[in-house]
């Protein structure tokens, strides 16, 4: 039983105008993924800017979520420190707060030395400590560190390792997670480029920025695929596939938070050093939001 499987997106981190965290923008937020067909919510994830929070931000946006959440609907947080240490002090806060499972990165300062031992070592410590269930988080486009299948086949075993959300684009690596998984292990997309890709793989489900804009879709395309209907599926996906893009690879954060504010949500800007995008970007954005129809699709607030 694959028990984190399905579609998250990762939530967006409103900021109030003196650069505060919007607690109460991010709640309305949730309200509104509530009526999605989406499985959960991650919070504090890269696309939450979670590296831009201070402790005791992460742990307010903890706190907002799960409150404003039911306890059938399954909350991830995003719990990755530099040092292993850190890394359990934040999940055992994380699951005080009722989150259901955390999702851990590769720590990646240290590049060099960060080899398949070092990161099952520091995964074994922090499953061992961790109340909640581990999600293993390969996120090479940012950290610059890869998480090989040799270090999933060793971890998969691991009785609080239940999952990875691999965001990287190398689909004969997903292969290999997926075939040196232990029963039961949850292997989820990252990418909304790999999206279709890896679900033909075999994906159990997807973490996705863009499902935070067109959740409908990101869930039809993986019940297409379920049900075996490819050819619906890949052209469901081609649709999604400019708009995960501008949300993605092209404009990141930043156009992530500019999609949602044009959708009504509580987008807001991007805390700096990441800078807001242009005003011709928003244009691009708004006319894949328009094409996609999901100006009709968001229930009103």
């Amino acid at each position: 039983m694959h028990r984190f499987a399905g579609i998250y997106t990762p939530l967006a981190t409103p900021f109030a105008a003196d650069g505060s965290l919007d607690a109460q923008g991010l709640a309305r937020n949730v309200d509104k993924y509530l009526r999605s067909p989406l499985t959960g919510l991650v919070v504090l994830g890269s696309n939450g800017e979670a590296p831009q929070l201070e402790e005791h931000e992460a742990d307010l946006a903890i706190k907002t979520v799960r409150d404003a959440m039911p306890k059938d609907r399954p909350l991830l947080a995003g719990t990755g420190r530099e040092s292993t240490a850190a890394t359990i002090a934040a999940t055992e806060r994380a699951a005080r707060l009722g989150v259901d499972a955390v999702l851990v990165r590769t720590p990646s300062f240290y590049k060099g030395q960060m080899t398949t031992d070092a990161f099952v070592k520091h995964y074994t410590q922090v499953a061992d400590r961790s109340p909640v269930p581990v999600l293993l988080y390969n996120v090479t486009m940012y950290t610059g560190v890869n998480l090989l299948p040799e270090a999933i086949g060793i971890l998969s075993k691991h009785p609080n390792i239940v999952g990875i959300k691999e965001t990287n684009s190398e689909m004969v690596q997903f292969g290999e997670y997926l075939a040196r998984a232990a029963d039961g292990f949850t292997v989820l997309a990252g990418s909304g480029a790999t999206y279709f890709s890896a679900l033909m793989l075999g994906a159990h489900g997807a973490i996705l920025a863009v499902a935070g804009v067109a959740p409908d879709l990101c869930v039809q395309i993986v019940s297409a695929v379920r049900e075996g209907r490819i050819d619906d599926a890949r052209k469901m996906n081609r649709q999604l596939a400019p708009l995960s893009k501008l949300v993605g690879a092209t404009y990141g954060v930043p156009g992530l938070k500019a999609a949602l504010t044009l959708l009504g949500f509580d987008g807001g800007l991007p805390r700096p050093p990441l800078q807001p995008v242009e005003q011709q970007a928003v244009d691009v954005i708004r006319e894949q939001l328009r094409e996609l129809g999901l100006f009709e699709a968001i229930p009103a607030r």
